[in-house]
């Protein structure tokens, strides 16, 4: 995965809140092994903590963008979004907003972008205050997709994913598609309180995981809005290989038999490790996103 060395970055998609302070003492949300366990068997990386009564909202404000100089200083050019871990979630950030901006472009729509926080340890959003615990998720009440950049690192040594960088755009395009879908109206279906392998809950993840196989597709062909130069310039099957690992490894199916030793498919809400390649590969090979029709 290598972007355009040369090509500018666009920081103002994401607030670096990293080094901010949330008042008002603990968070809604359950923190240690426990909590940390009963989070990613209900919530890992997808819509908000009130979707699934995780949290009761809160009154505490987001968090202040006060250290939101660090992107704006050290993520300036492609060349440093192949080198850093933040840097290169600018680029993908900008990347894939440049893609659905076409494609709504294309379509007789218009697309309204939706930044991406980055935090650490926990944040006040419009869905509650979230602990990095809940990994990264997309919060339709603010609009805003929300990341602790050590998920990352979890991701790989709790979840057994091969990691790698297009692991990371993986799942920054996966929130993304939680954007298109609050946009498109499809997000709310998932908001039924089922569960289940058939349930709402999951064809709305897997439709997620569809969009961000479709930008996967157009990555390396999509033109920046204000350049009209490729940002990302390639992507190896590798990339695609890690990107189907990192979908396999979140499964709902794997997470119930790592962490509780029984898989029970009448809990899902994200759906198998089978399903989230398959999707995120129907959307690759395609292109298309009518394609991803997951309530079929």
């Amino acid at each position: 995965m290598q972007f355009d060395d040369d090509a500018d970055l666009d920081t103002s998609e994401v607030k670096d809140v990293r080094s901010s302070r949330i008042p008002g003492g603990g968070a809604t949300i359950g923190g240690g092994i426990i909590g940390f366990v009963a989070l990613v068997l209900g919530l890992f990386f997808g819509v908000g903590p009130e979707q699934l009564g995780l949290s009761e909202g809160s009154d505490e404000p987001a968090a202040a963008s006060s250290s939101a100089a660090q992107v704006n200083q050290t993520c300036r050019k492609g060349s440093d979004a192949n080198t850093r871990d933040d840097c290169r979630i600018v680029a993908v950030v900008n990347s894939v907003q440049d893609y659905w901006r076409s494609e709504y472009t294309r379509r007789g729509g218009t697309y309204a972008t939706a930044p991406t926080v980055m935090f650490t340890q926990r944040v006040g959003t419009a869905c509650g205050t979230a602990t990095s615990a809940v990994g990264p998720f997309y919060c339709p009440g603010d609009r805003q997709v929300y990341l602790d950049l050590g998920f990352f690192e979890e991701l790989r040594t709790k979840f057994g994913a091969s990691g790698g960088p297009f692991a990371q755009a993986y799942v920054v395009a996966h929130e993304y598609g939680h954007h298109v879908q609050n946009l498109m109206g499809t997000l709310s279906r998932a908001q039924d309180g089922r569960t289940g392998a058939d349930s709402n809950a999951v064809r709305v993840e897997l439709q997620a995981d569809c969009y961000a196989g479709v930008w996967a597709r157009h990555a390396t062909t999509t033109p920046d809005e204000k350049t009209g130069k490729r940002l990302l310039t390639t992507l190896t099957d590798q990339d695609i290989k890690d990107g189907l690992d990192a979908a396999a490894a979140v499964g709902d199916d794997r997470i119930q038999e790592r962490f509780q030793g029984r898989v029970t498919p009448e809990s899902w809400t994200h759906g198998s490790a089978a399903q989230r390649q398959q999707w995120f590969y129907e959307g690759y090979r395609t292109g298309d996103m009518a394609r991803c029709n997951t309530f079929r």
